[in-house]
Protein backbone atom coordinates (compact mmCIF):
# COMPACT_ATOMS: atom_id res chain seq x y z
CA UNK A 1 0.00 0.00 0.00
CA UNK A 2 1.30 3.44 -0.99
CA UNK A 3 0.07 6.87 0.16
CA UNK A 4 1.20 10.26 -1.15
CA UNK A 5 1.21 12.29 2.05
CA UNK A 6 2.22 15.56 0.44
CA UNK A 7 3.77 16.39 -2.95
CA UNK A 8 6.58 13.88 -3.65
CA UNK A 9 6.47 12.51 -0.09
CA UNK A 10 5.20 8.94 0.01
CA UNK A 11 4.57 6.23 2.58
CA UNK A 12 5.21 2.63 1.54
CA UNK A 13 3.75 0.11 3.98
CA UNK A 14 6.33 -2.66 4.21
CA UNK A 15 4.95 -5.87 5.78
CA UNK A 16 6.87 -7.28 8.76
CA UNK A 17 6.20 -11.03 8.66
CA UNK A 18 5.37 -12.81 11.92
CA UNK A 19 5.71 -9.72 14.12
CA UNK A 20 3.08 -7.91 16.22
CA UNK A 21 4.09 -4.65 14.51
CA UNK A 22 2.49 -5.86 11.24
CA UNK A 23 4.21 -3.35 8.96
CA UNK A 24 6.82 -0.60 8.76
CA UNK A 25 6.09 2.85 7.39
CA UNK A 26 8.94 3.55 4.97
CA UNK A 27 8.90 7.14 3.75
CA UNK A 28 10.26 8.26 0.40
CA UNK A 29 11.08 11.76 -0.83
CA UNK A 30 10.97 11.60 -4.62
CA UNK A 31 13.51 13.89 -6.26
CA UNK A 32 14.52 13.66 -9.95
CA UNK A 33 18.12 14.32 -8.94
CA UNK A 34 18.35 11.90 -6.02
CA UNK A 35 15.60 10.54 -3.80
CA UNK A 36 15.65 9.69 -0.09
CA UNK A 37 14.35 6.48 1.50
CA UNK A 38 13.67 6.72 5.24
CA UNK A 39 13.80 3.31 7.00
CA UNK A 40 13.76 0.03 5.11
CA UNK A 41 12.21 -3.00 6.84
CA UNK A 42 13.63 -6.32 7.97
CA UNK A 43 16.28 -8.20 6.03
CA UNK A 44 13.58 -10.50 4.69
CA UNK A 45 12.54 -11.21 1.10
CA UNK A 46 8.95 -10.15 1.78
CA UNK A 47 10.13 -6.73 2.98
CA UNK A 48 12.60 -6.33 0.13
CA UNK A 49 10.06 -7.18 -2.54
CA UNK A 50 7.41 -4.89 -1.04
CA UNK A 51 9.80 -1.95 -0.80
CA UNK A 52 11.20 -2.51 -4.29
CA UNK A 53 7.68 -2.81 -5.69
CA UNK A 54 6.59 0.38 -3.96
CA UNK A 55 9.60 2.31 -5.23
CA UNK A 56 8.94 1.13 -8.77
CA UNK A 57 5.29 2.15 -8.46
CA UNK A 58 6.19 5.75 -7.60
CA UNK A 59 9.00 5.95 -10.14
CA UNK A 60 11.97 5.91 -7.77
CA UNK A 61 15.11 4.02 -8.77
CA UNK A 62 16.72 2.68 -5.56
CA UNK A 63 20.12 2.95 -7.25
CA UNK A 64 19.52 6.72 -7.39
CA UNK A 65 18.37 7.10 -3.80
CA UNK A 66 20.07 7.74 -0.47
CA UNK A 67 19.00 6.26 2.87
CA UNK A 68 18.19 7.82 6.23
CA UNK A 69 17.74 5.35 9.10
CA UNK A 70 16.03 6.60 12.25
CA UNK A 71 17.62 3.97 14.52
CA UNK A 72 19.45 0.66 14.59
CA UNK A 73 16.59 -1.82 15.05
CA UNK A 74 16.32 -4.49 12.38
CA UNK A 75 12.84 -3.50 11.19
CA UNK A 76 14.28 -0.11 10.21
CA UNK A 77 17.91 -0.90 9.38
CA UNK A 78 17.63 -4.47 8.09
CA UNK A 79 17.64 -3.88 4.32
CA UNK A 80 20.41 -1.29 4.25
CA UNK A 81 23.00 -3.72 2.85
CA UNK A 82 20.66 -4.95 0.12
CA UNK A 83 19.73 -1.43 -0.98
CA UNK A 84 23.05 0.40 -0.74
CA UNK A 85 25.30 0.77 -3.78
CA UNK A 86 28.74 2.33 -4.05
CA UNK A 87 27.02 5.71 -4.65
CA UNK A 88 24.49 5.51 -1.82
CA UNK A 89 24.79 7.86 1.11
CA UNK A 90 23.53 6.17 4.26
CA UNK A 91 22.65 8.78 6.90
CA UNK A 92 22.71 7.59 10.50
CA UNK A 93 23.40 8.73 14.06
CA UNK A 94 26.65 8.35 15.97
CA UNK A 95 25.42 6.66 19.22
CA UNK A 96 23.70 3.81 17.38
CA UNK A 97 26.60 3.54 14.92
CA UNK A 98 29.02 3.05 17.81
CA UNK A 99 26.92 0.12 19.03
CA UNK A 100 27.16 -1.46 15.57
CA UNK A 101 30.90 -0.77 15.31
CA UNK A 102 31.64 -2.39 18.68
CA UNK A 103 29.12 -5.21 18.29
CA UNK A 104 30.33 -8.63 19.40
CA UNK A 105 26.96 -10.34 19.56
CA UNK A 106 24.13 -10.60 22.06
CA UNK A 107 26.25 -12.18 24.80
CA UNK A 108 26.33 -9.10 27.04
CA UNK A 109 22.54 -8.78 26.85
CA UNK A 110 22.05 -12.44 27.70
CA UNK A 111 24.37 -12.12 30.70
CA UNK A 112 22.61 -8.96 31.88
CA UNK A 113 19.16 -10.49 31.46
CA UNK A 114 20.25 -13.61 33.34
CA UNK A 115 21.55 -11.49 36.20
CA UNK A 116 18.12 -9.86 36.41
CA UNK A 117 16.20 -13.11 36.62
CA UNK A 118 15.51 -14.12 33.03
CA UNK A 119 15.58 -17.95 33.18
CA UNK A 120 18.76 -19.39 31.72
CA UNK A 121 16.87 -22.10 29.84
CA UNK A 122 14.86 -19.43 28.01
CA UNK A 123 17.73 -17.09 27.14
CA UNK A 124 18.84 -18.97 24.03
CA UNK A 125 15.24 -19.20 22.87
CA UNK A 126 14.89 -15.45 23.38
CA UNK A 127 18.01 -14.86 21.30
CA UNK A 128 16.77 -17.15 18.53
CA UNK A 129 13.47 -15.24 18.44
CA UNK A 130 15.04 -11.76 18.55
CA UNK A 131 14.41 -9.93 15.24
CA UNK A 132 17.85 -8.32 15.36
CA UNK A 133 19.40 -11.78 15.34
CA UNK A 134 17.09 -13.19 12.66
CA UNK A 135 16.66 -10.28 10.26
CA UNK A 136 19.52 -7.81 10.77
CA UNK A 137 21.62 -6.35 7.98
CA UNK A 138 24.20 -8.80 6.62
CA UNK A 139 26.88 -6.10 6.56
CA UNK A 140 27.07 -2.39 7.24
CA UNK A 141 28.04 -0.02 4.42
CA UNK A 142 29.91 3.22 5.11
CA UNK A 143 27.62 5.70 6.84
CA UNK A 144 27.49 9.47 7.09
CA UNK A 145 26.85 10.61 10.66
CA UNK A 146 24.27 13.29 11.42
CA UNK A 147 23.90 15.14 14.71
CA UNK A 148 21.15 17.13 16.38
CA UNK A 149 20.45 20.28 14.36
CA UNK A 150 22.04 19.08 11.11
CA UNK A 151 20.14 19.70 7.87
CA UNK A 152 19.09 17.31 5.13
CA UNK A 153 17.57 18.61 1.87
CA UNK A 154 15.75 16.51 -0.74
CA UNK A 155 13.25 17.84 -3.26
CA UNK A 156 11.28 20.71 -1.73
CA UNK A 157 11.89 19.48 1.81
CA UNK A 158 14.50 20.88 4.20
CA UNK A 159 14.71 18.67 7.24
CA UNK A 160 16.33 19.37 10.58
CA UNK A 161 17.70 16.41 12.51
CA UNK A 162 16.24 16.07 16.00
CA UNK A 163 18.06 13.73 18.36
CA UNK A 164 15.47 11.81 20.39
CA UNK A 165 17.24 9.14 22.49
CA UNK A 166 15.16 6.67 24.46
CA UNK A 167 13.87 3.93 22.17
CA UNK A 168 17.55 3.56 21.24
CA UNK A 169 20.57 5.55 22.39
CA UNK A 170 20.76 7.51 19.16
CA UNK A 171 17.21 7.55 17.80
CA UNK A 172 16.75 10.49 15.44
CA UNK A 173 13.67 12.19 13.99
CA UNK A 174 13.45 14.52 11.00
CA UNK A 175 11.57 17.83 11.34
CA UNK A 176 10.48 19.95 8.38
CA UNK A 177 9.47 23.37 9.77
CA UNK A 178 8.03 24.86 6.57
CA UNK A 179 5.63 21.94 6.03
CA UNK A 180 5.33 21.30 9.80
CA UNK A 181 6.16 17.63 9.29
CA UNK A 182 7.80 15.27 11.78
CA UNK A 183 9.16 11.92 10.62
CA UNK A 184 9.09 10.29 14.02
CA UNK A 185 10.51 6.78 13.61
CA UNK A 186 9.60 4.83 16.75
CA UNK A 187 9.76 7.85 19.05
CA UNK A 188 6.00 8.49 18.94
CA UNK A 189 3.56 5.75 17.92
CA UNK A 190 -0.22 5.64 18.09
CA UNK A 191 -2.18 2.52 19.14
CA UNK A 192 1.01 1.03 20.63
CA UNK A 193 3.70 2.41 22.92
CA UNK A 194 7.37 2.47 21.89
CA UNK A 195 9.34 -0.20 23.72
CA UNK A 196 11.88 1.41 26.07
CA UNK A 197 14.39 -1.22 27.20
CA UNK A 198 17.44 -1.06 29.44
CA UNK A 199 20.35 -3.49 29.15
CA UNK A 200 23.08 -1.53 30.93
CA UNK A 201 23.57 -0.07 34.39
CA UNK A 202 25.23 2.93 32.74
CA UNK A 203 22.04 4.00 30.93
CA UNK A 204 18.72 5.53 31.94
CA UNK A 205 16.74 5.21 28.69
CA UNK A 206 13.35 6.06 30.18
CA UNK A 207 14.67 9.37 31.50
CA UNK A 208 16.16 10.10 28.07
CA UNK A 209 12.89 9.14 26.39
CA UNK A 210 10.74 11.40 28.58
CA UNK A 211 13.12 14.30 27.95
CA UNK A 212 12.94 13.60 24.21
CA UNK A 213 9.14 13.70 24.35
CA UNK A 214 9.34 17.17 25.91
CA UNK A 215 11.77 18.22 23.18
CA UNK A 216 9.41 17.16 20.38
CA UNK A 217 6.38 18.67 22.13
CA UNK A 218 8.05 22.07 21.75
CA UNK A 219 8.10 21.78 17.93
CA UNK A 220 5.37 23.21 15.70
CA UNK A 221 4.10 20.01 14.06
CA UNK A 222 0.89 19.59 12.06
CA UNK A 223 1.57 16.11 10.64
CA UNK A 224 3.41 13.26 12.37
CA UNK A 225 4.73 10.32 10.35
CA UNK A 226 5.56 7.40 12.70
CA UNK A 227 7.48 4.23 11.93
CA UNK A 228 4.46 1.98 12.50
CA UNK A 229 0.67 2.05 12.43
CA UNK A 230 -1.43 5.16 11.74
CA UNK A 231 -0.28 8.68 10.95
CA UNK A 232 -1.04 11.52 13.37
CA UNK A 233 -1.53 15.25 13.16
CA UNK A 234 -0.36 17.32 16.15
CA UNK A 235 1.65 14.84 18.27
CA UNK A 236 1.18 16.65 21.57
CA UNK A 237 -1.98 14.82 22.69
CA UNK A 238 -0.24 11.50 22.05
CA UNK A 239 2.89 12.74 23.81
CA UNK A 240 0.78 13.53 26.89
CA UNK A 241 -0.71 10.02 26.74
CA UNK A 242 2.75 8.45 26.55
CA UNK A 243 3.97 10.52 29.49
CA UNK A 244 0.91 9.47 31.52
CA UNK A 245 1.49 5.85 30.52
CA UNK A 246 5.03 5.85 31.89
CA UNK A 247 4.02 7.66 35.07
CA UNK A 248 1.42 4.93 35.62
CA UNK A 249 4.03 2.26 34.86
CA UNK A 250 6.41 3.73 37.43
CA UNK A 251 3.64 3.75 40.04
CA UNK A 252 2.77 0.16 39.13
CA UNK A 253 6.36 -0.98 39.69
CA UNK A 254 6.47 0.74 43.08
CA UNK A 255 3.19 -0.95 44.05
CA UNK A 256 4.58 -4.34 43.06
CA UNK A 257 7.68 -3.75 45.16
CA UNK A 258 5.48 -2.85 48.14
CA UNK A 259 4.95 -6.61 48.46
CA UNK A 260 8.70 -7.17 48.80
CA UNK A 261 11.90 -7.28 46.74
CA UNK A 262 11.96 -8.81 43.28
CA UNK A 263 14.08 -9.15 40.19
CA UNK A 264 13.20 -7.60 36.84
CA UNK A 265 11.79 -10.82 35.39
CA UNK A 266 9.51 -11.32 38.40
CA UNK A 267 8.38 -7.70 38.30
CA UNK A 268 7.68 -7.86 34.55
CA UNK A 269 5.54 -10.94 35.17
CA UNK A 270 3.27 -8.88 37.43
CA UNK A 271 3.07 -5.76 35.27
CA UNK A 272 0.10 -5.09 32.98
CA UNK A 273 0.70 -5.89 29.30
CA UNK A 274 -1.49 -5.62 26.22
CA UNK A 275 -0.66 -9.10 24.93
CA UNK A 276 -3.10 -11.86 23.98
CA UNK A 277 -2.09 -14.34 26.66
CA UNK A 278 -3.85 -15.29 29.88
CA UNK A 279 -0.70 -15.85 31.92
CA UNK A 280 2.89 -14.60 31.89
CA UNK A 281 4.00 -18.18 31.28
CA UNK A 282 2.02 -18.14 28.02
CA UNK A 283 3.77 -15.04 26.64
CA UNK A 284 5.95 -15.78 23.59
CA UNK A 285 9.57 -15.76 24.71
CA UNK A 286 10.34 -12.70 22.56
CA UNK A 287 7.58 -10.76 24.33
CA UNK A 288 8.91 -11.86 27.74
CA UNK A 289 12.29 -10.50 26.63
CA UNK A 290 10.91 -7.10 25.57
CA UNK A 291 8.76 -6.90 28.71
CA UNK A 292 11.74 -7.61 30.96
CA UNK A 293 13.76 -4.93 29.17
CA UNK A 294 10.88 -2.49 29.68
CA UNK A 295 10.65 -3.39 33.38
CA UNK A 296 14.39 -2.74 33.68
CA UNK A 297 14.06 0.73 32.16
CA UNK A 298 11.47 1.66 34.79
CA UNK A 299 13.51 0.12 37.59
CA UNK A 300 16.59 2.03 36.44
CA UNK A 301 14.61 5.29 36.40
CA UNK A 302 13.25 4.70 39.90
CA UNK A 303 16.71 3.75 41.14
CA UNK A 304 18.22 6.99 39.88
CA UNK A 305 15.33 8.89 41.49
CA UNK A 306 16.26 7.27 44.81
CA UNK A 307 12.88 5.55 45.16
CA UNK A 308 14.24 2.00 45.00
CA UNK A 309 17.56 0.31 45.75
CA UNK A 310 19.19 -2.76 44.29
CA UNK A 311 20.13 -5.76 46.38
CA UNK A 312 23.01 -8.00 45.31
CA UNK A 313 22.03 -11.56 46.12
CA UNK A 314 23.47 -14.97 45.41
CA UNK A 315 21.00 -15.50 42.59
CA UNK A 316 21.45 -12.11 40.89
CA UNK A 317 20.10 -8.59 41.28
CA UNK A 318 16.86 -7.77 43.07
CA UNK A 319 15.19 -4.44 43.77
CA UNK A 320 13.44 -3.11 46.86
CA UNK A 321 11.65 0.10 47.76
CA UNK A 322 13.86 2.64 49.47
CA UNK A 323 11.17 3.80 51.93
Amino acid sequence: MIDEISPDLFRIKVPLPNTPLKFLNSYVIRDPRRSLIIDTGLNHDTCFEALQGGLKNIGVDPARADLFITHLHADHFGLVARLATADTRVYFNRPDAEIIESWEGFGFMLEYAGRHGFPVDRLRAALAAHPGNRFGSEWVPPMEMLADGDSLAFGSYRFRCVSTPGHTLGHMCLYEPQHKLLIAGDHILIDITPNIQCWSDAENPLKAYLESLDKVAALDVARTLPGHRRLMNDPRPRIAELQDHHRARLAEVLNILADGPGNAFEIAARMTWDIQADRWEDFPVAQQWFATGEALSHLRYLEEEGKIARLATGDGTRFARAD
